[in-house]
């Protein structure tokens, strides 16, 4: 717990604790809105061939995961740390012009 603490540059116990369950529910929503929201568009579940829609419902989780972070992490009072934990991970997908952009237009920092 403690390397987890510094590395994430925390202090107390209980800011930890409440980002791993920011973390477990988030990931755990992300698989949920994926099948409803494939339905939304009109593709079920037996859709053939399945693995396909299996495919498509791991590409959709994937962006459905990094909005909901944030905004669960929001919720717990821990946006700031979400947020560049966010950045980070754009970044080293190259996809930091988005982080860039939220930055300047949305959050005006």
């Amino acid at each position: 717990m403690n390397r987890l603490k510094k590395r994430w540059n925390i202090s107390s116990n209980w800011q930890l604790a409440s980002i791993l369950i920011v973390f477990a529910i988030t990931g755990f929503s992300a698989l949920q809105v994926a099948k409803p929201f494939l339905i939304l568009i009109g593709i079920p579940e037996t859709f053939q061939p399945h693995w396909l829609y299996r495919v498509l419902r791991l590409v959709l989780i994937f962006p459905f995961y990094q909005v909901l972070l944030v905004f669960i992490g929001f919720l717990f009072g821990q946006f700031t740390f979400f947020w560049n934990f966010e950045k980070k991970m754009l970044n080293r997908m190259k996809l930091g012009f988005i982080a860039n952009f939220v930055d300047e237009k949305i959050l005006k920092k």
